[in-house]
C-alpha cells in the first residue's frame, strides 16, 4: 500500500481546521502495523474548538494482559501448577453453570457451520473479542459487532484506571471485564437485561463478576438520577462519586459507515500519525448516536465527572470532537480551566492493520491534564 501525501490526511477537516493542525504538527513517525491480534494505538492530542494548539504523540503501548503475565511470570508452570490451573478453571466454569450462568438465553457457537451468514465474520474474531471464548463467553446478536476487542478494551482500561468507573452501554461485558482489572469498582449498566446477564456471565468466567455491579436500567434516566439540582438547578453535583464515565453508545448497527448519520466530508487518518486506513468513508455525525446525540450526552456526563472517555466511530467528524468541551460546560468552575484552553486527546485504535474505532479522553484522562482534573 502506498503512503498517503500530506494533504490527504487532512480531507476530512474544514479548511480553517485543517491548516491549523497542519502548522501545529509534531511529527511521530510511521506505524506500520502488521496485521495481527495485537492491538496498537495513535494519539492525537488537540484543544478545544477556540484554541489553536496540537500535539502528536508516539503510537500509544498497549498493555496486553500477556504482557502482564510475561512480566511477572519466573518461568513456565510445571506439571502440579499446571494441575492447580485446570482445577480452578473447572471450578469457574462450574461457578457460570450455577449462580450466573446465563447459557439458555442465546445461542452460543462452536462450529462456523451452524453460524448465520451475517455473524461469521464476526465469530472468526471471537478469540480477539475473548480470549476464554472456549470457556464459555456469551454474545447475542449485537453482541457480536459491539464489543469492544479485548486487546483494545485492556488498553482503554490502563487509561482509566481509577477507584470508581462507570461503562454507561456495558453491552455483554468486554470493557467492564477489563475495567474490573485496573479500577476498584466498576459500575456497569445497560438496558437490555439479556446483554447484561450475558456480561455477568462473562465476567465470571474471566473471575472479575464480584468487582462489578451490573445495573439494567437507562443511563440517561440514570445519570440524571445521581443529580441533586441546587436552588438555580443550573449547577448540581452527583450524590455518588464516580471517577470515570466510559461512554460507548450504540452507533446505529453495522451499516454506520454509510448511514444516513454521515456527512459528505471525508474521513482519514489523525494527521501526522503516519497511519494509513485501508478506505475513506463519510465522516460520522454524533447526532447519529443513540439513546440521544452524542453532544447532548457528552453534556449530561460532564455534570457527573469532567474525567470522561468516549468510545466513537472511526469515520466520526474531529471537529464536532473539539467543540465538545465549548458546549457541555463546566461541573466545578472553580477548579476546572477554561473550556478553550483544555485539551482532547484523540487515540486511534487499531486492531493489526485495520483501525477499529477512536478513543476519545477528556479531563484528567488526557497527558498533562490530571493535576487539574484529580479523582
Amino acid at each position: 500500500m502506498g503512503k498517503r501525501g500530506p494533504s490527504s490526511l487532512f480531507s476530512a477537516l474544514p479548511k480553517e481546521l485543517a491548516d491549523t493542525l497542519k502548522s501545529s504538527i509534531k511529527s511521530s513517525g510511521p506505524s506500520n502495523a502488521e496485521p495481527g491480534p495485537s492491538a496498537q494505538s495513535n494519539t492525537l492530542q488537540i484543544a478545544s474548538s477556540s484554541a489553536t494548539t496540537l500535539q502528536v504523540s508516539d503510537p500509544y503501548e498497549g498493555y496486553l494482559a500477556s504482557d502482564r503475565v510475561a512480566q511477572n511470570d519466573e518461568g513456565p508452570p510445571n506439571k502440579k501448577q499446571k494441575r492447580s490451573q485446570k482445577e480452578k478453571q473447572k471450578e469457574r466454569r462450574s461457578s457460570v453453570r450455577g449462580k450466573y450462568d446465563a447459557s439458555d438465553l442465546v445461542t452460543r457457537y462452536t462450529n462456523e457451520a451452524h453460524v448465520p451468514e451475517h455473524l461469521k465474520k464476526y465469530f472468526a474474531q471471537r478469540y480477539r473479542y475473548f480470549s476464554l471464548y472456549d470457556q464459555g463467553c456469551l454474545l447475542d446478536e449485537e453482541g457480536w459487532y459491539s464489543v469492544t476487542p479485548e486487546a483494545l478494551a485492556q488498553q482503554i482500561a490502563e487509561r482509566c484506571r481509577c477507584d470508581t468507573i462507570l461503562d454507561a452501554f456495558c453491552g455483554v461485558g468486554g470493557n467492564a471485564i477489563a475495567f474490573a482489572q485496573t479500577c476498584e469498582r466498576v459500575i456497569a449498566m445497560d438496558i437490555s437485561p439479556i446483554r447484561l446477564a450475558l456480561a455477568r456471565h462473562n465476567a465470571a468466567i474471566y473471575g472479575v463478576e464480584d468487582r462489578i455491579e451490573f445495573i439494567l436500567g437507562d443511563y440517561v434516566s440514570f445519570a440524571k438520577s445521581l443529580m441533586t439540582p441546587e436552588e438555580d438547578g443550573s449547577n448540581s453535583q452527583p450524590r455518588r462519586k464516580i471517577d470515570v464515565v466510559f461512554l460507548s453508545p450504540p452507533w446505529g448497527g453495522p451499516s454506520y459507515l454509510t448511514s444516513q448519520g454521515t456527512n459528505d466530508s471525508t474521513h482519514a487518518s489523525l494527521p501526522g500519525t503516519g497511519s494509513e486506513p485501508e478506505e475513506s468513508h463519510p465522516s460520522y455525525n454524533l447526532a447519529a448516536l443513540l439513546p440521544i446525540p452524542g453532544a447532548e450526552l457528552f453534556t449530561l456526563t460532564r455534570r457527573i465527572t469532567p474525567n470522561i472517555a468516549f468510545f466513537l466511530p472511526k469515520n466520526v467528524d474531529l471537529k464536532e470532537i473539539s467543540e465538545l468541551v465549548q458546549s457541555s460546560g463546566s461541573t466545578t468552575p472553580e477548579s476546572e480551566p477554561d473550556p478553550a484552553t483544555e485539551m482532547i486527546e484523540i487515540e486511534e485504535e487499531w486492531m493489526g492493520s485495520k483501525l477499529k474505532a477512536l478513543t476519545c479522553y477528556f479531563g484528567g484522562l488526557v497527558e498533562g491534564q490530571s493535576d487539574i482534573y484529580p479523582w
